[in-house]
């Protein structure tokens, strides 16, 4: 069988089990796995390892690393048929907490083009975490699946699923570094960007900034006091300043907590700010910016806590053969796979910053990531589950010593 006849009857296959991947989408879905939540973080896990176990059965390395605070990281490693070793990595996490789910409304199909809407008429699937990234996972699991059965050599694949990746990875990024350097290439089943590949994606940092004030009555004696409150919100505004859209760099404030009650002069206030930039460069900058902030009264203490989590991740030497690779496997589809630059950052930016060989974005074709409504396209999952199951059959071959 030639490469190309593989890869058609891959992208037959699962278009005959469509039904049963989406089925697997929904039951990881349906199982709410907030980042900040450990019990269902735990019961999503298991979920997810057992999904991987009914479809492929038990693997021959299992090892699963607490997360503390964070989710626990499960590793599955089935050992192939030909040589190679992929890793297939995803997070379980969602940024929606627990019980969302109960509220979510399914939306409806956009209009046809006959002035009942401004779509095609495709059906959409949506819940929170779908597109980011369940599918991906489920994805995942199905096309190792596939390629099995095909007959075709397989390389060695390892699962990495992690619990923590919507709060920056804090546990599970060296399982993630000790995976990606053990295998020859690193497939994220992150969701595409309208169906392409994410080659580029923007560094983050996740910074707390601690307000320190003098605590007052505020009706009996507020000269007495330094509001933590005012002078954080002076800094707040002062860092929306540093951003420069015109330079991919963005600083966004998402979270605020301060005071003690209302007739109190604050004593504390904390934020929390997401910073994205695309090059070293702006880093440092962003960093000499934020050191030069100053607040009215000399009298709170203003404390940055730096966690400069992601590095900006490009598309390095190593990846590039891997980019084609993968679009040859589309062509055989009969379509083209682009690639882009996104602001996003995930877990994909460690390996590369590594030098190694990693493609991210290869998961849901959807949209409305951490927004409510996010959805997938369920007419896309079997293009994409082949897509990844035919770039398996690809890498049954070393591809770095």
């Amino acid at each position: 069988m030639t490469a190309s006849h593989a890869v058609a009857a891959l992208t037959a296959r699962a278009q005959e089990v469509s039904s049963e991947i989406v089925t697997d989408i929904l039951a990881l879905v349906h199982q709410e796995t907030s980042s900040y939540d450990l019990p269902g973080l735990a019961a999503g896990l298991d979920r997810l390892r057992e999904l991987t176990v009914h479809r492929l059965g038990q693997p021959d390395h299992e090892h699963r690393y607490p997360g503390g605070e964070c989710g626990d990281t499960l590793t599955l490693t089935y050992t192939g048929t030909g040589p190679g070793h992929v890793a297939l990595v995803g997070h379980y996490d969602t940024v929606w907490p627990t019980g969302t789910l109960a509220g979510w409304k399914q939306p409806e199909t956009e209009g046809d083009g006959d002035g009942d809407g401004d779509g095609d008429g495709r059906e959409k699937l949506s819940g929170p975490g779908i597109f980011d990234m369940k599918t991906g996972l489920a994805q995942g699991i199905w096309a190792l699946k596939l390629a099995r059965e095909s007959g075709v050599p397989a390389p060695t694949v390892t699962f990495l699923f992690n619990g923590d990746e919507e709060i920056g990875s804090l546990s599970s990024r060296p399982v993630i570094e000790e995976v990606a350097w053990k295998a020859d290439v690193t497939l994220v089943l992150e969701p595409t960007a309208h169906g392409a590949v994410k080659t580029a994606r923007k560094g983050s940092g996740i910074f707390q900034v601690i307000a320190t004030g003098v605590e007052a009555h505020a009706g009996l004696a507020p000269q007495d006091g330094a509001s933590a409150i005012t002078a954080l919100s002076e800094f707040v505004l002062a860092a929306a300043a540093v951003a420069a859209p015109e330079r991919g760099t963005t600083v966004n404030t998402g979270l605020i907590k301060g005071g003690s009650a209302t007739n109190v002069v604050a004593g504390r206030a904390t934020a929390g700010i997401d910073i994205r930039v695309t090059s070293q460069e702006e880093q440092d900058r962003v960093d000499a910016e934020f050191d030069a902030i100053e607040v009215s009264d000399p009298r709170v203490n203003i404390e940055i806590v730096r966690d400069w989590n992601r590095p900006p991740m490009t598309l390095n030497a190593a990846s590039a053969p891997l980019l084609d690779l993968a679009r040859e496997v589309a062509r055989e589809q009969g379509r083209e796979l682009s690639d882009t630059a996104v602001g996003g950052a995930s877990d994909a930016n460690f390996v590369a910053a590594l030098g190694l060989p990693v493609l991210c974005g290869m998961g849901a074709v959807g949209d409305g990531a951490h927004a409510q409504g996010e959805f997938i396209y369920p007419d896309t999952v079997p293009a994409q589950t082949a897509l990844v199951a035919g770039l398996l059959g690809r890498l049954a071959r070393p591809r770095r010593g």
